[in-house]
């Protein structure tokens, strides 16, 4: 019954029916939830899977779970790769650093084995330690979201594939129970009761208390998700109809109507966009950068700058293009 769930859990979170031909690819870490997932793909999709472990060399014993999963792995007629990064993780921002390296690394994996998908072992309390996260660092609606169901990735020299998180509605202590009903070998990774890491922090969190269900955050999640998709499709819309080039680094937007919201997203768009056009990298910006001061002068009619453009109003258009080199000496 579990590997039937499994199987039909993966094909929502596809969205679309599973080619019966189609290989793919999984990241298993050695914890009991990719250890669960493993076990689940290979018996939904036997002979279509495909695993990877990703070793970080940050820890001693690192080397050996990654052989752990393989020794399963070669048992059970998985194929199965060990990577490692293309050069030594700085200790610096560790988990950043290192989930850059870990996807980068199975991504390329994933892609060059065929695989129409990498699916990572994300769960509901996953879920719920994202959601809180975010919401405690102020995140707008993309933030609150958290871990979509899929997204498809382009790698540098033009491949694609798609990154999947079949077990969202899974909890993890049910993924335990099958790991440790199916005599799976699997490993606890210590970081994951580290108060030093924000997610742990959350872990502690909701494990501490019973007014709060880690499967009902998951949901409320999924529903901004849907919600962020829609919105994302209207921005689509309003950018093709509301932007012009005026020059190659000199970009117009109509905003007239639109709240401020949808404004907001649009010009994060339009400096993304001139900032392109016209080679500039730095200062950094992306589009989860605050950009409130902007909207706000922009909406009183002044001029303003923003990672380094100008941003000029004209009633209801904004002019966007590269600030004057600033004069030394």
């Amino acid at each position: 019954m579990q590997v039937a769930r499994f199987a039909a859990d993966w094909a929502v979170s596809l969205g679309r029916p599973v080619d019966p031909c189609e290989r793919m690819a999984l990241a298993v870490s050695g914890g009991a939830d990719s250890m669960a997932m493993l076990a689940l793909a290979a018996g939904a999709f036997p002979g279509r899977v495909i695993a990877a472990t990703f070793d970080h060399g940050l820890r001693t014993a690192s080397a050996g779970e990654a052989a752990m999963v393989a020794d399963w792995c070669r048992a059970s007629d998985v194929p199965h790769r060990t990577l490692y990064p293309a050069q030594p993780l700085p200790r610096t921002n560790v988990q950043a650093t290192a989930r850059r390296a870990r996807y980068a690394a199975l991504l390329d994996w994933a892609a060059g084995a065929g695989a129409s998908v990498l699916a990572t072992a994300h769960h509901a309390d996953d879920q719920a330690e994202t959601f809180l996260m975010r919401a405690n660092r102020g995140s707008g609606l993309a933030g609150l979201a958290g871990v979509r169901p899929r997204r498809t990735e382009t790698l540098a020299d033009g491949r694609q594939i798609m990154v999947l998180r079949p077990l969202l509605g899974w909890r993890r202590a049910e993924l335990r129970a099958v790991a440790e009903g199916a005599g799976l070998p699997f490993v606890d990774d210590p970081s994951n009761g580290d108060p030093r890491y924000d997610r742990a922090r959350m872990r502690d969190l909701l494990r501490g208390q019973d007014g709060i269900d880690p499967a009902q955050l998951a949901r409320s999640a999924g529903w901004l998700a849907e919600m962020e998709a829609d919105w994302r499709l209207l921005a689509d819309l309003f950018w093709a109809e509301r932007v012009e080039q005026d020059a190659p680094d000199r970009l117009r937007l109509s905003v007239v109507g639109l709240p401020r919201g949808m404004r907001r997203d649009l010009a994060r768009r339009a400096i993304l966009a001139t900032r392109e056009s016209a080679g500039l990298a730095a200062p950094g910006f992306d589009m989860a950068s605050n950009i409130e001061s902007l909207l706000d002068a922009l909406d009183l009619g002044r001029t303003a700058t923003q990672a380094g453009l100008i941003v000029k109003p004209i009633t209801d258009i904004w002019i966007f293009m590269p600030a004057p080199p600033r004069k030394t000496g």
